[in-house]
């Protein structure tokens, strides 16, 4: 089976739209002139702040990697790194001088099985071999002109969606669910096995417990899982088990359709609609997004430009006014809190949040008393101040 059959179909329409994006295709016409003036010494740095596996030091690891290659059908010279550090992590560079360079912690490379870990390095192939480098996504979020928050959240969403596909990468070449499940417990979770036994059955439960009506979601996972580049843990699990029930891993298993109704209904879970929608708890929240952008961007120094324009954009133009009472809407924002709040899951509180911080982002930088009305809402709202920081200051590069 070729690579590109595994590739999530989401991955692949959003990554073609988002290429064909003028903002993305600027970003990197800039880049490919920065790339023309010569190396950007990644290779040296990589061999100056980490070690470099050889074969000879490194035997079992570049067995797994040859295993990887094979299956994938890479045909590019490849050089490991490891790095120390006592957290769980890997990441594949886009390649360079006609390298690809992949890092792994020390943590990770000492806890980790060897399926895990062809899991985490056929993971990391699968960023390349379905080239989503080619998508600039820190340059475009974390850049100088912040984009179009439509446009913001579409990266987001396509990020996720790549995640999906490079889990089925590494997980065609680990060839064994129950390591890649608990590998992803292991990353999820920092744990090696040793403390705390991982229970499949029980891990994916967070996921049924999401889903249910009147539960309280994501509990026992990270927070930043939420609304970050990556699916949170369990939902990948899922993701992955629907994988290898169908005819892609198993002839007689479901078919690629019912593959992606599958893991589009695990997805939507992660992905904002709000701004559409009719129903009571859509309008609940655009009521709150309303008055809390109105707010947040009223906070410091009074509604910049880059603000309106911002608000517009996930409203009509022409929505603000000057006749607007930043005063009034801030003394009505406690009850929209509260009404989001009876009304919205969690999930659903996070999203607004989320696209709070878009505004309060728009001219550049987060200041304090923006930070500070943030974090009001997000404690109305019951969820962590933690993920409002996590929200403004995440990494946004595929890893």
């Amino acid at each position: 089976m070729h690579a590109d059959d595994l590739r999530y179909r989401n991955d692949k329409a959003q990554s073609d739209a988002l290429l064909e994006d003028k903002t993305v295709k600027r970003v990197n016409d800039a880049l490919e002139e920065h790339e023309a003036e010569g190396p950007t010494g990644l290779r040296r740095r990589l061999l100056s702040t980490s070690v470099r596996l050889s074969r000879k030091m490194a035997p079992d690891i570049y067995k797994l990697s040859d295993e990887c290659i094979e299956r994938l059908s890479m045909d590019i010279p490849l050089e490991l790194y490891v790095y120390a550090s006592p957290q769980f992590n890997a990441m594949c560079f886009k390649p360079e001088e006609g390298r690809l360079y992949v890092m792994f912690s020390s943590a990770l490379l000492e806890s980790f099985t060897p399926k895990e870990l062809q899991f985490v390095m056929g993971h990391e192939f699968g960023h390349h071999v379905y080239n989503h480098h080619a998508i600039p996504i820190g340059y475009i979020v974390k850049g100088r002109s912040r984009p179009d928050p439509k446009l913001a959240l579409k990266l987001f969403a396509w990020s996720r969606n790549a995640e999906i596909s490079a889990d089925r990468a590494g997980a065609y070449c680990a060839q064994d669910f129950h390591s890649v499940a608990s590998g992803l417990f292991k990353l999820a979770s920092g744990l090696t096995g040793n403390t705390v036994k991982f229970e499949l059955d029980e891990f994916l439960q967070q996921v049924d417990d999401m889903q249910a009506a009147h539960d309280e979601p994501g509990q026992g996972a990270p927070e930043g899982d939420w609304f970050s580049t990556h699916p949170f843990s369990p939902l990948r699990v899922k993701a992955l088990r629907l994988f290898f029930a169908s005819n892609l891993m198993d002839k007689s298993g479901t078919s690629l359709d019912e593959l992606d109704v599958g893991v589009q209904r695990l997805m939507s879970l992660m992905e904002p609609s709000y701004l559409d929608a009719k129903t009571d708890t859509a309008i609940a929240m655009r009521h709150l997004l309303f008055a809390g952008s109105i707010v947040v961007a009223n906070s410091a120094n009074g509604i910049s430009d880059e603000e309106i324009a911002a608000f517009e954009k996930f409203f009509e133009k022409g929505e603000y006014s000057d006749k607007l009472n930043p005063q009034r809407i801030k003394e009505q924002l406690p009850q929209r809190i509260e009404r989001a709040k009876e009304n919205c899951t969690d999930t659903q509180c996070m999203q607004v949040i989320r696209d709070l911080c878009v505004i309060a982002m728009a001219d550049g930088a987060v200041v304090n008393a923006e930070q500070d009305v943030l974090n009001q809402i997000a404690d109305g709202l019951g969820i962590s101040r933690t993920f409002v920081a996590q929200t403004i200051e995440q990494d946004l590069e595929p890893d």
